[in-house]
C-alpha cells in the first residue's frame, strides 16, 4: 500500500474533471514564472511559498527588513487569487481586530456578528511576532481549526485558506516570542537572506522605475483543483518511512547514532511534522515536473518543516547552536532510501520506482 491510496478523492459525477499530471505541471510552472517576475533573487523562499500553497499549509518568512518578504506574499496572493487581507502586526493589536467582534443594531435591536478580515482566503500577517498573547491565541484558532469564534459563534474561514506570515528576528523591543503551539500550526519557516551583488543589480534595474505587478492565473475553486492534483502525488512506503525515521530521530537522535545531540534537545517534531514532511514532499514534486516524490524532496524540505518544530534545550541555547543545524545533522544520519530500476534489480536494495510514477 502506498500514500496514494489515501489521497482525496476525486471530483464526482457533475463536477470538474480532476486536472491531470501534465496540466499541472504546466500551471505550477506559470505561477513560479508569474511570482518571479516581480520578485528577483529569492527563488528558495518563493518556491517555499509555493509548496505552502499547493499542500494546504501555512508559511512564516523570517529575515531582516527590505529582503521582499512582504512582496512576496502580496505577489503570491495576487498570483493565486481569491481574497486577500493584509494584517499589520502591533503591540496594541486586540483579537477583536483580526477575527472580528459583536455589533449592536440599533433598527433590530439586537447584536450582530461582524467578521474581521481574517475572513479571507490569503491572510498576510506582517510581523507577526509583534502581536500579543491574546491575538496570537486567536490566530491559533484560525490556522489550526481554520474557524472563528465570536460571541458564542463559529464561523468558518472561506476556503481555500491560507496564512503568509513574516517576521524580524533582529529587534528585541515590541516583540513577542511565538509559543511552539503556534510554530507548529506551521507547515514551513523559511529563513530569507540577502540577495546575492549580481541579483541585487537586477533588482535595482527591474524595481527602481516602473516595477512589474503580477497578474491573477488561479481562483479559489482553480486552486482547490491544484492540490487535489498535488495530493495525488505518488508516495511509495519505502519513502514514508524514511519521513518517520526523520521525526523519530528528532526524539531519540541516539538511536540513529548521534547520542550528542540529545542534550542539545528537550522536545522533537510532533505527528504533524510528519504529515507536513510527506505534503511538502508531494508540492515540491510537483512544481519539480514530476507526479511521484524521490527521497531527495523529502530531504531537501526537512530544515523548512522541522527547525521550527523543535524545542532546543538549555545547553543548545547557551552554545547557539540553531535548530536548523540540528536537522541537518540528523537529515545526514538518516539513510535514504535508494531508487532502484523500474523493473527490479535483484541485486539491488531499495525502492522500485512504480512504471510511469505512479501508483498500480
Amino acid at each position: 500500500m502506498s500514500l496514494h491510496d489515501t489521497a482525496r478523492a476525486p471530483q464526482g459525477p457533475g463536477g470538474p474533471p480532476p486536472m491531470n499530471g501534465p496540466e499541472a505541471a504546466a500551471l505550477t510552472e506559470r505561477l513560479l514564472f508569474e511570482t518571479k517576475r516581480v520578485v528577483v533573487g529569492q527563488d528558495r523562499m518563493v518556491e517555499r511559498m509555493l509548496v505552502a500553497v499547493l499542500a494546504g499549509g501555512h508559511c512564516l518568512l523570517e529575515g531582516v527588513p527590505g529582503v521582499a518578504k512582504t512582496l512576496a506574499a502580496q505577489t503570491l496572493a495576487t498570483v493565486v487569487g481569491g481574497s486577500f487581507a493584509r494584517l499589520q502586526f502591533t503591540p496594541d493589536l486586540v483579537p477583536s481586530d483580526i477575527v472580528g467582534t459583536r455589533v449592536y443594531r440599533p433598527s433590530q435591536e439586537a447584536f450582530d456578528v461582524e467578521p474581521g478580515p481574517v475572513m479571507a482566503n490569503v491572510v498576510l500577517a506582517d510581523e507577526i511576532n509583534r502581536a500579543p498573547a491574546k491575538v496570537q491565541s486567536a490566530l491559533l484558532e484560525v490556522m489550526g481549526e481554520r474557524q472563528v469564534s465570536i460571541g458564542g459563534r463559529t464561523l468558518p474561514v472561506p476556503d481555500p485558506f491560507l496564512v503568509l506570515a513574516t517576521q524580524n528576528p533582529i529587534e528585541s523591543e515590541g516583540v513577542y516570542r511565538l509559543p511552539e503551539a503556534q510554530r507548529d500550526r506551521f507547515l514551513l519557516k523559511v529563513d530569507v537572506g540577502y540577495p546575492s551583488e549580481d541579483e541585487e543589480l537586477a533588482i535595482l534595474y527591474r524595481m527602481s522605475v516602473d516595477p512589474p505587478a503580477a497578474s491573477p492565473l488561479l481562483d479559489p475553486a482553480r486552486l482547490a483543483e491544484l492540490r487535489r492534483a498535488a495530493d495525488g502525488v505518488f508516495v511509495h512506503d519505502e519513502i514514508a518511512r524514511y519521513a518517520v525515521r526523520l521525526i523519530g530521530a528528532t526524539r531519540d537522535p541516539a538511536r540513529y547514532g548521534a547520542p550528542e545531540l540529545a542534550r542539545l534537545l528537550t522536545y522533537g517534531a510532533g505527528p504533524r511534522g510528519t504529515l507536513g514532511l510527506v505534503a511538502a514532499g508531494r508540492a515540491l514534486a510537483l512544481l519539480r515536473g514530476r507526479d511521484y516524490v524521490l527521497p531527495a524532496d523529502v530531504r531537501d524540505l526537512c530544515g523548512d518543516v522541522l527547525a521550527h518544530r523543535l524545542v532546543p534545550s538549555f545547553d543548545a541555547l547557551a552554545d547557539e547552536v540553531p535548530p536548523r543545524a540540528i536537522v541537518e545533522r540528523i537529515a545526514a544520519l538518516v539513510p535514504q532510501p535508494r531508487l532502484a530500476p523500474a523493473d527490479g534489480d535483484p541485486g539491488t536494495d531499495g525502492l522500485a520506482a512504480p512504471e510511469g510514477g505512479r501508483a498500480a
